[in-house]
């Protein structure tokens, strides 16, 4: 039995695991309290649960819209009383049962569970379980939603995990390196093997990051000849997506600052990101930033068997003169594609274009830094030492660029609360 209990007082959900396990000893209860938590996103249905208790007579907009979401799991709801107007207007939205929270009798409420648990079983029986599938691969505990993003060699998807009932993004492997096979082919062994290799070490890597700007990677496996991987959805989009809205130069830079505050927490780790760009740069609902796709990251200290010194891997739009030519790379790397990402924001367009990926990163190396407009010319020096031609002439570390940027955002915050005070007075 696994019930998902919804319901703002602590005690009161004490009280209903109680009557659950004094019937279902090893009944795995979750607590949801809706104060923390706010209403399940759209696209969860509590697939994962037999059942879901609902109290509150303010939840009855929350019970109207589980009613609407075709799947939804079996709803017992709590009322003040048996008798009154919510639990009345509750078993017109379609609760299974409704009970007073003023008097439960044990007995009647454990029935009312397990007949809710036989319809939820029944519709289990009946039901498409393609919706368990993600490209191809069966991951257990997760319900596929539908796929939000189709790279090269991946696609993501989102998914509720039925062991919470929260939204999760899923990746899996399409294809390996260098494959000739479409991209709904299974993989070979060598192309899963290494999928799979790429994934343990995004895992690995984003584990050991303890920091809120790093993505939560939460589960990983095989399934269906494909590697697949769990992590966090951000509802928020990407980076991209914002910037794509427009920022306004002091958001530029607090987003450069939180990605400044998350390289420092990759680096201490010892690990170089190595693909920072806009797409690997998440918000989430409360606008925090997250960085993901730890693909093409590497561990200071260890370098993989198959690195070629020479390789030329990431984005070059995004890249450092040393990356773009397959130089040996630090820390002050990242710190480069941070200064294009803060350039874009700040300007709207890249600071270097080119029809082909080579004259790009030449560029890179070889062109000067176009200059600011004139209403940001005062964040010139700060651009030019993020973006310096040699890592020498950039921060020495992601710490002493947040420290910079901070600085140069409190300035400029400053400035523009001051002449929108000016303009209001006026």
């Amino acid at each position: 039995m696994r019930l998902l209990i919804i319901d703002g007082d602590p005690r009161f959900r004490a009280l209903l695991r109680h009557h659950v396990t004094c019937r279902w000893p090893h009944a795995a209860c979750v607590d949801y309290d809706p104060a923390v938590r706010g209403l399940p996103a759209p696209e969860v249905l509590a697939c994962g649960f037999d059942a879901v208790l609902l109290g509150g007579p303010r939840r009855l907009d929350w019970l109207e819209a589980f009613a609407r979401r075709s799947g939804f799991a079996p709803v017992v709801y709590f009322s003040a009383s048996r008798g009154d107007a919510p639990a009345r207007r509750a078993s017109s939205l379609g609760a299974t049962a409704v009970f007073g929270r003023d008097k439960i009798e044990h007995e009647v409420l454990n029935a009312a569970i397990a007949a809710a648990a036989e319809r939820q079983a029944r519709a289990r029986e009946a039901g498409d379980r393609a919706e368990a599938r993600f490209s191809g691969a069966a991951v257990p505990g997760y319900r596929c939603v539908r796929m939000i993003a189709e790279g090269h060699f991946t696609r993501l998807h989102l998914a509720e995990c039925e062991r919470d009932a929260k939204l999760v993004a899923v990746k899996v492997a399409m294809k390996g390196s260098g494959a000739t096979r479409g991209a709904g082919d299974p993989l070979e062994e060598s192309d899963l093997d290494k999928a799979f290799k790429r994934f343990l070490l995004e895992r690995d890597i984003a584990r050991r990051i303890s920091s809120r700007r790093v993505v939560r990677v939460l589960d990983i496996g095989v399934s269906g000849g494909r590697a697949y991987l769990v992590m966090e959805y951000f509802r928020g989009g990407s980076l991209r997506r914002r910037m794509n809205a427009g920022v306004t130069p002091v958001e530029a830079l607090r987003y450069a600052l939180e990605l400044a505050r998350g390289l420092e927490a990759v680096h201490a780790a010892g690990v170089l990101h190595r693909d920072l760009k806009p797409a690997n740069v998440m918000l989430r609902e409360d606008d925090s930033l997250a960085l993901i796709d730890f693909g093409l990251a590497r561990l200071v200290a260890v370098e993989s068997e198959s690195t070629d010194p020479n390789l030329i891997s990431g984005t070059p739009h995004y890249m450092s003169p040393e990356q773009g030519h397959g130089e040996t790379t630090d820390a002050r790397s990242d710190l480069y594609s941070l200064g294009v990402i803060l350039y874009e924001m700040l300007t709207g367009r890249k600071p270097y274009t080119a029809d082909k990926p080579m004259s790009i990163i030449y560029m890179h190396r070889k062109m000067p830094l176009p200059a600011l407009p004139e209403p940001l010319e005062r964040l010139q020096p700060l651009l030019e030492r993020l973006l310096g031609k040699i890592p020498a002439d950039r921060f020495e570390s992601a710490a002493a660029a947040a420290e910079a940027l901070q600085r140069a955002h409190d300035v400029l915050a400053a400035s523009e609360k001051l002449g929108g005070d000016g303009e209001r007075a006026a």
